[in-house]
């Protein structure tokens, strides 16, 4: 009889794999091509047994068979290249299946593929040609599978696979969840394309992120069977009798699957790759198994039982008990169908513990349950599993938090009754809970502690806070002070500058004061304004403006801006006068005394 999951000619037959552009594999299955007799294949190949870098292959496209010489040197690129030139089917378009898989790369040389001699490929131009970034986006994405189970009342799972993972490969794993036989399962949802088994699913089309699924288990097809009566009274005279009968009997594929197989295969796939998935489909065939009164197993790994039962705060923390199964104990089904099945026993584990399933019978799936101990409780507990001894499996491996050290506290054996499985429990609870009540009080002083650390804390931070902050205040204010003499400094050099430069302008305009014995010359003395006592004398022309006169007035530091030139005798503001008037003209001759006043 063929597995579940595989069929009579997958069993005899191998896979090649269908390239697309350069790494792009899709599974189908190797067939002969129809115009190629089989009885020809030793004959083209006997000729070249002894040229090894010579590659001779048949290909098939559009049911017609070229066969194809290269030597085992050139590269697939190359391959390519001749196919183009003979079937005229452009490079990109090719679609090439039996070269070889991932294996084959643009650049692998053909001696390198593991080909047979007269190997058979099919060739094909593709309908759509997807980009090289396209192809790798699909292969390396994770496809999302939503399955609803028609069987469990429509309950969905959604299951996670690579790309690159055929079809068949998903239902097989399907079948490992489900408990369906692949060749019972009746899917909706899958597209409409061909050789679907095979094919990756990167390249069958399904909708992103995640595509939906209904499955459910095909009925029973029943036969007719003729009954063969044999008279055996007489060895001599006996005789054979065919009588067709219209009871109907189950088809030969059922008669092995419709018989209540679950306590024929074990509780855990061989070689289980995934360590939570292992664990679910411990806990559903456990209970299909065993009936409902079973404990309820933690879905998910050991590090993760552990975090939610010993890991926690110690007022929320629980007992982990550890159940260890093997099929090839006398003790499995007694210990759980009588034990665990006990009411007693499942009220003492729901309250108190979490309980973590394992199946040791495959050698694999115990290497991967000692590898998870010794990661999450060390080496030490990895021992002690591995110690069990088969004939006193099962197991309940109690373990719980003991001064900040998770650690096995017990180990249950399979020969024991009911009585004394609950003194063992009961006794593990009594010694939990008084460490629990004492880590609760140790945890319950840290936790106070921390609390008025954290207020100390808080406060210095804060007095920290407001010492900067007025720190702060104050250098700001020096800052804003500097800056505002800086600026007033800034202001009175430039208001100096300016002046200075008025004066040299009004320096420069000054006349030429006239020798001493010039005729015509104008005397005139000036007042300075209070606090000053001092008196001006400068001699001008008497044809000098008075320009002239206030330019020597604004040199010496007295613009008439900020000033005014008052005149003794008639009393005038001499500013108010015409600048081109000569000092002779403003009675300023031969001699005169001015006064200066601040406006």
């Amino acid at each position: 009889m063929p597995q579940d999951g595989n069929t009579a000619s997958q069993t005899n037959n191998t896979h090649d794999v269908e390239m697309i552009d350069d790494d792009i594999s899709v599974i189908t299955p190797k067939t002969h091509p129809p115009d190629r007799d089989d009885r020809n294949q030793a004959s083209t190949s006997s000729i070249m047994n002894n040229i090894t870098n010579l590659v001779e292959l048949q290909v098939n496209c559009n049911n017609k068979i070229q066969e194809i010489k290269m030597s085992g040197f050139a590269t697939v690129s190359d391959l390519r290249k001749r196919l183009e030139a003979v079937f005229g089917i452009p490079v990109c378009q090719q679609q090439i299946s039996g070269l070889g898989g991932s294996k084959a790369s643009s650049t692998a040389l053909l001696s390198s593929l593991g080909l047979p001699r007269n190997a058979v490929l099919r060739l094909k131009a593709a309908d759509r040609v997807m980009a090289d970034d396209e192809i790798a986006e699909r292969l390396t994405a994770t496809y999302i599978l939503s399955i609803k189970n028609e069987e469990e009342n429509g309950k969905e799972y959604k299951l996670s696979f690579p790309g690159t993972k055929t079809v068949q490969e998903v239902k097989n794993d399907v079948y490992s969840l489900l408990d369906i036989p692949v060749r019972h399962q009746l899917w909706s949802g899958w597209p409409n394309i061909t050789g679907l088994d095979d094919t990756v699913l990167a390249m069958v089309g399904l909708d992103q992120p995640e595509h939906s699924f209904t499955i459910k288990k095909a009925p029973i097809k029943q036969k007719e069977y003729k009954r063969i009566i044999v008279d055996s009274s007489d060895s001599d005279n006996s005789s054979v009798e065919e009588v067709e009968d219209g009871e109907t009997f189950p088809a030969e594929d059922d008669m092995f699957v419709d018989v209540s197989s679950d306590r024929l295969q074990p509780l855990m796939s061989d070689h289980v790759t995934d360590e939570a998935l292992g664990c679910i489909e411990f806990a559903q065939r456990f209970k299909a198994r065993y009936g409902p009164s079973t404990p309820n197993f933690f879905e998910g790994s050991l590090q993760d039982a552990i975090k939610e039962s010993c890991l926690k705060p110690a007022k929320e923390r629980k007992l982990l008990g550890v159940y260890l199964h093997h099929e090839h104990s006398v003790l499995s089904n007694v210990f759980c169908a009588q034990l665990l099945g006990c009411e007693t026993v499942l009220q003492t584990l729901s309250a108190n513990f979490v309980v973590y399933g394992w199946d040791l019978t495959n050698p694999d799936n115990m290497n991967m349950l000692l590898t998870s101990v010794a990661n999450s409780l060390g080496p030490v507990a990895s021992m002690t599993v591995r110690s069990i001894p088969i004939d006193r499996l099962p197991a309940l491996i109690i373990i719980m938090r003991v001064r900040s050290n998770t650690e096995i506290y017990s180990v249950i054996n399979g020969n024991v009754g009911v009585s004394e499985l609950v003194g063992g429990l009961v006794e593990a609870i009594e010694r939990f809970g008084s460490q629990r009540d004492e880590d609760v009080r140790v945890e319950r002083e840290r936790q106070a502690r921390q609390r008025v650390k954290m207020e100390q804390d808080e406060a210095y931070e804060q007095s920290l806070e407001a010492d900067r902050a007025k720190e702060e205040f104050k250098k700001q204010q020096e800052f804003e002070k500097n800056q505002e003499l800086e600026r007033a400094e800034s202001e009175r050099m430039m208001e100096e500058a300016k002046k200075e430069a008025l004066r040299a302008g009004a320096a420069a305009r000054v006349p030429a004061e006239p020798h001493g014995d010039a005729e015509d010359v104008s005397r005139i003395r000036v007042r300075l304004p209070p606090p000053h006592h001092e008196v001006l004398e400068r001699r001008f022309h008497s044809t000098d403006t008075l320009a002239g006169l206030l330019d020597y007035l604004a040199s010496k530091g007295y613009p008439k801006e900020n000033y005014k030139v008052i005149s003794s005798w008639p009393r005038r503001d001499l500013t108010t006068e015409s600048l081109s008037s000569t000092l002779k003209a403003l009675k300023l001759y031969p001699q005169e005394t001015i006064v200066l006043e601040e406006r």
